[in-house]
């Protein structure tokens, strides 16, 4: 954290503006204070299951660094109880025609949209993102509802499969539900990713066990609440709060399948003790995302869309652009117009629209930042646009941040920033492009900028991540809710969306029902004649070409 910035903290008062620094959105409106009173925190704190007299911990509002709430921490003993009472409401729910099921979901999706400005303000509260990005949860928890709600059935229901002998077997292949899901889910996206990754568990039937980042848990608990109120039963979705180290392996201890967000490092762990108890998981994990504006791109467009890929949330995504490469014919013409852009963007914290982008979440995001801009700049790199923290909008903003002349020797080459800044790097050929894009262990979300579409996706098609974005940041693939979603290499395993991101939450189950004849010699034959009369009927199934 910078001198200037730790006094801003330390005295409660804000800095001076730099000079030449990023505008300042608007101001005026509600405060932090006044849109998550006390009563509100009081009421979704009920949410949390902690018996007895727990510990409290207490968490700030980004935007000021006020006290926000005080919120009661669960035991590795209330994450016991929390799967007990989650594993009893479990079984009835199972029982329950999918479309029934599916039906809350619906309502959860009428009810979001609804009252979304209450949502808005929590997400803002608990994150210090600017409005406009907090809608995205909303966005991305409304389509996986509708989705979810509509095709679950499709996805769930039993189908037929051909059998060991034509007309004599059936084979039905079924969907079970795996029991009561440990859902552990990160700060950054806290309704998305809380409520947003349990409505397809839900849908097929589970339990839900979920452990939010306490940072935002209000976020969690209020997506709770509003579910409940479309009809879910209150025990099928238990929220346990608590110390990540302590809490976490207790989720995963009693979890039938386990789903995480978060980092690398911490997602290696769960895997291990997931996979010790022959446990499923599926990990959306880190990554240091490229976006590659080839020769032919429309500049105006890309510069735009450059802006979406790394600022959006104060570049605190997972899918967030931190590597830039440009083609060296274009990189002059597009860095002007992507700095200009950059530099007028508007930092805010007002709990309404306006700003472009919002605060980091905490210091130790700030610090992060600071460090990889401060140690890159001092090994050589050359700031186009922003460099510096902003305590006079409040603790731990930073300006949107672009670096030219970066080396691999630079921590913010190969590490992820998780914060405004980007990168910059010029190739001479689309080969050096994807080979730099790809030289990397991570592998989630990339971007292809081109007026070529066919040319994009074959670019696309060379690309190592989950997902590909051409001609936008990662909105695209991600919004498209019918196919999946995650990551390859160390950004993952599984995925999110579509059918992969229901049949996780599922066991297979295949049931096979013999017709007339046993798949035994009978009918007089003894075993020579039952092997002959078999290797002929497979010969025969080949030619006829059956599957």
């Amino acid at each position: 954290m910078s001198d200037l910035t730790a006094d801003a903290v330390a005295t409660g008062r804000p800095a001076a503006a730099p000079a030449g620094g990023n505008p300042a959105a608007p101001g005026g409106g509600r405060t932090v204070a006044g849109a998550v009173p006390p009563s509100l925190v009081a009421r979704l704190a009920g949410g949390v299951t902690a018996t007895g007299e727990p510990s409290v911990v207490e968490t700030i509002a980004p935007l000021t660094g006020e006290r926000l709430a005080s919120l009661p921490q669960s035991t590795p003993s209330d994450v016991e109880v929390a799967f007990q009472l989650a594993r009893r409401a479990q079984s009835a729910w199972a029982a329950l025609p999918v479309r029934r099921r599916a039906a809350v979901l619906l309502r959860f999706h009428d009810l979001l949209l609804k009252r979304q400005d209450e949502v808005l303000d929590l997400i803002q509260a608990e994150t210090g993102k600017a409005r406009l990005h907090a809608f995205e949860e909303v966005l991305a928890v409304a389509m996986a509802a509708r989705h979810y709600g509509r095709a679950a059935h499709g996805y769930l229901r039993d189908k037929r499969h051909g059998g060991a002998l034509p007309v004599l077997t059936q084979a039905i292949e079924a969907r079970r539900p795996k029991g009561v899901i440990g859902h552990i889910s990160p700060w950054n996206y806290p309704l998305e990713l809380s409520v947003g990754d349990a409505l397809p568990a839900f849908a097929a039937g589970n339990a839900v066990v979920n452990k939010p980042d306490t940072q935002t848990a209000l976020t969690a608990l209020w997506a709770r609440e509003l579910l409940v109120e479309a009809g879910l039963p209150a025990d099928l979705w238990q929220v346990v709060i608590g110390d990540g180290p302590v809490i976490g392996p207790a989720v995963v201890e009693h979890a039938d399948y386990v789903s995480f967000t978060g980092s690398t490092r911490t997602g290696r762990d769960v895997a291990q003790r997931a996979a010790a108890r022959l446990v499923g998981a599926s990990l959306e994990l880190g990554g240091k995302n490229a976006m590659l504006v080839l020769a032919d791109a429309d500049l105006d467009r890309a510069a735009a869309g450059a802006v979406r890929a790394c600022f959006s949330s104060a570049g605190q995504l997972c899918i967030s652009i931190e590597r830039l490469m440009v083609h060296r014919s274009v990189a002059d013409a597009f860095l002007e117009k992507f700095a200009e852009r950059t530099r007028n963007l508007r930092l805010g914290g007002g709990l309404a629209y306006g700003a472009d982008m919002g605060s980091l979440v905490s210091a130790r995001q700030l610090d992060t930042t600071t460090r990889h801009v401060e140690e890159a700049v001092k090994a050589g790199a050359t700031v186009l646009a922003g460099g510096r923290a902003r305590p006079d909008l409040g603790p731990f903003f930073h300006e949107p941040t672009i670096l030219d002349g970066v080396t691999p020797d630079m921590a913010v080459c190969g590490e992820e920033t998780f914060g405004p800044v980007v990168s910059v790097y010029r190739f001479d050929t689309e080969d050096e492009a994807v080979a730099a894009a790809n030289a990397t262990p991570y592998g989630l979300n990339s971007s292809v900028w081109t007026r070529d579409l066919r040319r994009g996706r074959a670019v696309a098609a060379r690309l190592r991540t989950g997902t590909v974005n051409v001609n936008e940041a990662y909105a695209a693939a991600y919004g498209s809710v019918a196919s999946p979603m995650g990551g390859m290499g160390d950004s993952g395993l599984g995925r999110r969306h579509g059918a992969e991101g229901i049949l996780r939450f599922t066991e297979a189950q295949t049931i096979a029902t013999q017709r007339l004849l046993p798949l035994a010699p009978s009918l007089g034959l003894d075993d020579r004649q039952f092997a002959a009369v078999f290797t002929g009927g497979l010969r025969a199934l080949k030619a006829l070409r059956l599957k």
